[in-house]
């Protein structure tokens, strides 16, 4: 006589490991939302900022956007259409371009899908302040 036994269940395991890794998920979680806080700058600490830059020290040709999106090109003011015009070196020139730190960034998205600068290697210039001891 032959012993029928019930069929195995697998889905147990299946339900043990899902439930394994919903936990490690949850873990993580926990652990970059706390590190993240902890992450956070201080109240009352303002980053450093130049507010006075001599334009010697740029690199050149420098395209200065302001946070009204006024275009400088080498700290003179000039409208988009004349750019090409003011460049000496045509297309392919290297034109180096800064942006006012409190602009919006899609200041900085519409300045760079602008069809006037498609022709330059263009290169972002970013200010770092450095602290003596």
């Amino acid at each position: 006589m032959a012993l029928n036994l019930p069929a195995r269940r697998t889905e147990r395991a299946h339900i043990d490991t899902s439930l394994s890794i919903v936990n490690i998920v949850l873990l993580l979680l926990f652990f970059f939302i706390i590190v993240g806080q902890a992450a956070r700058p201080q109240p009352g600490i303002d980053l450093s900022q130049t507010t006075d830059l001599p334009l010697e020290q740029l690199p050149s040709p420098i395209l200065l956007v302001d946070a009204d999106g006024e275009w400088l090109l080498d700290g003179q003011p000039i409208s988009p259409e004349l750019l090409p015009a003011a460049m000496t070196g045509g297309a392919g020139q290297v034109l180096h371009l800064m942006i006012d730190r409190d602009a919006p960034a899609s200041l900085l998205v519409d300045a760079l899908n602008d069809p006037v600068l498609a022709d330059y290697d263009l290169r972002l210039v970013t200010l770092n302040e450095r602290v003596t001891p």
